[in-house]
């Protein structure tokens, strides 16, 4: 008999989701998905999206970062796709290992895989509010496991087979590296600008910690799993992605692409895809005008990082929104704009929103402020602490009890996958004696 999960049943391509908000209809089962306040403001959007006439410009291409585009398999309709990712019914029965690329008896099933639309609550307002400013707004999903340059040259390939001349691009987090790996391929002269909203140019921190089972997406899904922990779903699952190993820093001391570095205890990455990663940051093209940067500050991010026989020790400050540090966000020579804002909420943001229609438009904005390395207030008061990958591991050991999960319960457990852990808190200051 085949299962279908009432995740399954509720997914949704954006142009039904975007129809059902503007309408009304299925409005008790979409409260479900989104919650009674964000329902209200999505269908809101969707109301005046709606009503809005498109402009007469370039449209605009949006990138969704890793791990938010829904992958599943497809399914013989009327029944829905089996949604994998993100499904919690399915990872609880264990069914991430589904995920793992490159092993001989998974490879069929994990091939089998297609993309079922951005994740809703991190990309669909964002749509919206692009829509209702007037843009064509077109989602590229893809598939996060893969090589960023194979993922550059699919989209570099969807752009050349769009007959509607220049094109614009908003790329968030790992988004934004396929979009500038596919600038150097044949038909990117179209793009007339590409917005970085978050993007690790230089790569992310947050990738050595999914390789050792430390950072906090594995660890609350291995809290789900009952089949699973967090090590062996680094180990069998993330371990696994290509995508991860080119978001490696490759400036980094020690180096970080060399198998040889990491820790003698603990997970270890995989020799192969670490040298197959080499290079892929420093191969990037150069940015020109077209480029400019959106970037989150203020949140307790990973900025550096020591090693020692046994474990990674992690430098926590506030310069970074949380998964980006602000100098791998920053672009040098092109205009650089900050708030302070979460990495995964950028999208989200209200404000980011406004100023990317205003940089769409004329290639400026005054929804934000300019950002400086040197005058950032994160960067020059950065309350530094020390974190390791033992400290980490003493983080979401237990197993989450879904049934006990009210829904409000349950959506904040998903939308809060990469919260920071409490380790990341910042120093207490010492108490100055009169």
């Amino acid at each position: 008999m085949v299962e279908v999960s009432a995740y399954d049943q509720l997914r949704l391509d954006d142009a039904q989701l975007c129809a059902l908000l503007a309408t009304g209809r299925a409005r008790r089962e979409l409260q479900a998905v989104f919650g009674r306040s964000d329902y209200a403001l999505l269908a809101a959007l969707a109301q005046r999206a709606a009503r809005t006439r498109v402009r007469a410009c370039a449209p605009v291409y949006l990138l969704p970062g890793i791990m938010g585009t829904q992958l599943g398999l497809a399914r013989t309709a009327p029944l829905p796709p089996d949604l994998l990712w993100i499904d919690p019914q399915d990872i609880i029965a264990g069914r991430l290992t589904q995920l793992r690329l490159g092993d001989p008896v998974a490879t069929s099933a994990a091939d089998q895989l297609v993309t079922l639309g951005a994740i809703p609550y991190t990309y669909l307002a964002l749509q919206l509010r692009l829509r209702a400013a007037g843009f064509t707004v077109i989602m590229h999903q893809y598939d996060w496991r893969r090589s960023l340059s194979d993922l550059a040259a699919q989209f570099a390939a969807r752009v050349r087979a769009d007959g509607t001349g220049q094109i614009m691009i908003v790329a968030h987090s790992m988004g934004g590296l396929i979009a500038r790996a596919a600038m150097a391929l044949p038909g990117m002269h179209r793009v007339q600008r590409l917005i970085a909203l978050g993007v690790p140019q230089c790569g992310s921190f947050g990738a050595v910690q999914a390789l050792r089972g430390t950072y906090p997406v594995v660890r609350r899904l291995a809290a789900l799993d009952r089949e699973h922990d967090a090590e062996a779903l680094a180990a069998q699952v993330f371990g696994s992605f290509p995508s991860l190993y080119q978001l490696l820093p490759p400036q980094q001391r020690p180096d970080l692409l060399d198998a040889a570095t990491w820790p003698q205890l603990g997970l270890r990455p995989d020799a192969t895809l670490l040298r197959q990663a080499r290079g892929f940051i420093a191969s990037l093209p150069p940015t020109d005008p077209r480029y400019c940067a959106i970037i989150g500050y203020g949140q307790r991010t990973i900025t550096d990082l020591t090693v020692t026989t046994e474990d990674f020790h992690y430098g926590i400050s506030d310069a970074g929104d949380g998964t980006v540090p602000l100098e791998s966000a920053y672009l040098q020579g092109c205009a650089n704009y900050q708030l302070r804002c979460e990495h995964s909420a950028l999208p989200r943001s209200a404000t980011v929103a406004r100023a990317l229609g205003e940089l769409l438009s004329g290639g400026h904005t005054r929804a934000l402020a300019t950002a400086s390395l040197a005058a950032t207030p994160a960067a020059t008061a950065p309350r530094r602490s020390v974190v390791s990958d033992q400290q980490l591991r003493s983080t979401w050991i237990g197993k989450v009890n879904w049934r006990q999960l009210n829904p409000a319960a349950r959506r904040e457990y998903l939308n809060r996958l990469n919260q920071s852990p409490p380790q990341y808190a910042a120093p207490r200051r010492k108490a100055v004696r009169a």
